[in-house]
């Protein structure tokens, strides 16, 4: 009875997983590391920190690791829809078929507004960093949500091994 009850359990927990999971507004398949063009993150040098309102302070975007002159890759197909200067800092913004939009800094643009990139295009150089946090910082917002872009990167398979 008391297998029984924990199975029936295991199967209730398993199936709101699933629900949940797929109730994800992010399709995690398409997109590739902007830093390496890998299909994970590697080494995050900042971590997401979306602040509670849109005013505060925070980081909405994650810092990877790339040297100044690097090339910065596009992380997904779509339309580039920004390029110029935020705060001081060189940036490109796309926006891709899925209703996403990425941002990439400090970058210096090869492209212009308009121009089409696939997934994995060089979109340009990585330039000076304007804060402490060397490397790229990569954003990603549906809308005007922020979201982490960590999170559109596929999720890593975890696979327990038997205790012998």
């Amino acid at each position: 009875m008391l297998v029984n009850m924990r199975l029936r359990l295991l199967w209730i927990i398993s199936l709101s997983l699933v629900f949940t999971l797929s109730l994800s507004p992010v399709i995690a398949h398409a997109y590739v590391n902007p830093a390496t063009g890998q299909d994970h993150a590697g080494l995050i040098l900042r971590r997401f920190d979306k602040p509670e309102k849109n005013w505060l302070p925070g980081h909405r975007g994650v810092d990877l690791p790339l040297e100044i002159g690097d090339n910065v890759l596009s992380s997904n197909a779509g339309t580039i829809a920004f390029v110029g200067i935020v705060v001081g800092t060189p940036t490109v913004s796309i926006d891709h078929d899925d209703g996403l939009r990425t941002t990439y800094q400090p970058v210096h643009a090869h492209l212009a507004v308009g121009d089409r990139v696939e997934k994995g295009d060089v979109i340009g150089k990585l330039g000076h960093p304007t804060t402490a946090y060397p490397g790229l910082q990569w954003g990603a917002k549906i809308g005007e949500v922020y979201i982490n872009p960590i999170s559109l990167l596929p999720r890593p398979t975890i696979r327990l091994k038997p205790i012998y």
